[in-house]
Parts: C-alpha cells; structure tokens; sequence
C-alpha cells in the first residue's frame, strides 16, 4: 500500500512513520517542509499528489505549539491550519479521489468546561478561549472533511487525540506539547540544582495524557479495520491526572528532589480534558495503553539523551 504521511517528520507523524514501517508490505512516504513540501502552497502539493496517488493519507501536519504559543499568534495559527486543510482536500479531489485521509484532531477541539468528552457532544459548544484558534482550525478539518465526502465522495477518518507526550517533540517548552514542555522545564531545574520548579497555572486541571506511541498504533490501526469510522472517535482512556499530579511523576522519574510550586499568572486552559471510552473500547477492543509513568520514564530519558549531551557520552565512556 503507497500511504503517505504529511507531517511525516514532526512529533506524531514520526511515530505513524514508524509504526507503518512494521508491516513491509506499506510504501511509506514521510513529507513535510524540510522536503520541500509546504501544505500552504497549492500547486506544490497537488503536483505531488499527482505523482503519487497515495492509497492513504495520514495527514500530521499542523501549525502547533503550547497553549501560551498559541494565545500569542492566534490568526497566524488558524490561517496556516485552515489553509493546510483546504489545500490538502481540493488536492485529492482533483488528484487523487480514492485516497483514504485520517486525520488526528486535538481533544482541544471539543467545547470548553465539559466534565466529560463524549463524541456525539463534540460540536455543543465553543471550545475554550485559551486555545480558541486551533481548537476552531480542527473543527474546520472536519466541516472541509465532510463537505468534500459529500460532493466528490472523499473517504475521511477522524480520531480526536488527547495531549500526547513522549519522544521525537521538540526541545522548546513553548512549543512542545504540554506535558513534554513540563518534563523539558523540569530537567533543566534538575540539572542547574534548582530549589524550585514552577508549574505554569494552579496545577488543578486535569488532562488525559496519551504515549506518543499508543497514538500512533491507534492511528494505523484504522487500515485494518473491516468497517469505517464517520464520525470522530476518541482515542481514549476515561481517565486524567492533575497538572500537579503529572508534575509529581514528573519528579519522581528524573528524580527531582525540589518544591514544586504553581504560579496563577499563567491561564489554566480548560478545567478537565478527560475523553469518554465507550466507543474507542467498542472499536479496538483489545488496544492496551502503556503504563503512564513507564512512559513518562522513557520520555524523560530521552530528552534527557537530547539536552544533556555531557550526561550520555560519561555514560558511554565509563
């Protein structure tokens, strides 16, 4: 099977290269700006299409970045996404129409303040005003998704993806997703032997955090699935964890023995970000989420690999 995966190069798209690697029967395409490929510019892309004519499109590419990122460059984050998305489905109508597209869409797409995320809610309401602007890009995935499904018979699979972590992101805690912007933060208060460590808000919001690699293994487990999935679908757990509890893990993996303490200056985001399960278990009823502090340990020893160069060489030479 000829897929290709846009983003293929950034956080996510890295980990579905990846896992589609495992089967040698895929032709595995990663695409992104450092190939030349820019999702803004049209004629790039559907010239690409054209050569290509993949049988799925996996498409990681976003213009993303923490929530104090995105609060910074609001129209330049929903332009960009927007405009990613229009491109991309009047590239595949016109080239390629039998493509299967899956998109990944943020769990930040769905209404602010609600206690519980369930699918058949998504669109009742605004999403909240801390991550407006991608939160409403996502949304707008969706409507371009559909409008396309029903005019030129594009085939589209949605799954909302809670806050990812782990391996393969980038190495700026603003833009790095959330956790991964903690742990980043918090090793460089381990290293320089800070008292302190400080939490970006009052700690009391609750996330649901999914390993990079269990969402990536959900995402191209779609290909074998015998019906399809319209509607979106959460790739979920049913359970979260405080900002100080994840801090807390946090701590205990590097180990960082300072006080953790919270500053309110920050905006908290949504209050609760839990996603409800009951019809991701009904779907991939056997999927086993890795252990959270397992990957929470695994994260930080890899950034610790990545930001402390001096740490893995005295490693090796002793």
């Amino acid at each position: 099977m000829n897929i290709v995966v846009l983003g293929g190069h950034g956080f996510l798209g890295q980990h579905v290269c990846r896992a589609l690697g495992t089967n040698p029967q895929h032709e595995v395409i990663a695409l992104s700006r450092q190939d030349g490929l820019d999702l803004r510019d049209f004629s790039r892309l559907a010239q690409c299409l054209q050569d290509l004519k993949p049988a799925v499109i996996f498409n990681c590419a976003a213009h993303v970045g923490g929530v104090h990122y995105v609060s910074t460059v609001p129209a330049d984050v929903v332009h960009d996404n927007v405009t990613m998305a229009l491109h991309l489905y009047r590239a595949v109508a016109k080239h390629c129409p039998t493509t299967h597209v899956v998109n990944p869409l943020s769990n930040c797409s769905y209404p602010g303040a609600k206690p519980l995320f369930v699918e058949h809610e998504w669109l009742n309401g605004d999403v909240h005003p801390s991550v407006y602007p991608y939160g409403h890009a996502k949304r707008m995935l969706y409507v371009i998704a559909t409008c396309y499904k029903n005019q030129y018979g594009i085939r589209s699979t949605h799954l909302l993806v809670p806050n990812a972590f782990g391996p393969g992101d980038r190495t700026d805690p603003h833009l790095v997703h959330a956790l991964n912007g903690m742990i980043i933060r918090m090793l460089q208060a381990w290293r320089h032997n800070e008292p302190e460590f400080e939490v970006w808000g009052s700690g009391r919001p609750r996330r649901e955090w999914v390993y990079v690699e269990d969402a990536a293994a959900i995402l191209t487990a779609v290909l074998s699935l015998r019906d399809d999935i319209c509607e979106p679908i959460n790739i979920a757990q049913n359970h979260g964890y405080s900002i100080q509890e994840s801090a807390a893990m946090i701590a205990q993996a590097i180990p960082y023995k300072g006080v953790i303490k919270c500053n309110t200056h920050y905006q908290d985001g949504d209050p609760q970000k839990i996603m409800y399960d009951e019809k991701f278990r009904r779907v991939f009823p056997h999927f086993q989420f890795t252990d959270p502090f397992e990957a929470i340990c695994n994260t930080v020893n890899y950034y610790k690999t990545i930001l402390f160069h001096d740490l893995t060489m005295s490693k090796v030479t002793s």
